[in-house]
């Protein structure tokens, strides 16, 4: 049972590389910046699903921690590049 659930979470986390490479392709060649920008907080979303992914398949809970402090990370930088590009200024 425990080799089927292992197997499922290498699954997931292909699948999650592959949803990264698309994400970032779209960033790449977005068509404006709100395009762009949401391709980050995509992109930023599912990096953080794969250090979740890590963590069960590593056993390892330190992963989940830097997970925790990079969303909060990606959340204040995407709040600051969202007011930028409304207003074009920080504050």
């Amino acid at each position: 049972m425990e080799n089927l659930l292992t197997t499922a979470l290498v699954v997931a986390l292909v699948l999650h590389v592959l949803m990264v490479a698309v994400a970032v392709w779209r960033v790449w060649r977005g068509e404006n910046v709100i395009d762009r920008l949401i391709g980050v907080e995509l992109v930023s979303t599912l990096f953080l699903a794969i250090l979740v992914l890590v963590s069960l398949i590593l056993r390892e809970s330190i992963y989940i921690d830097i997970a925790l402090v990079l969303g909060a990370l990606g959340f204040v930088g995407t709040i600051a590049l969202a007011k930028y590009v409304a207003d074009e200024q920080v504050f």
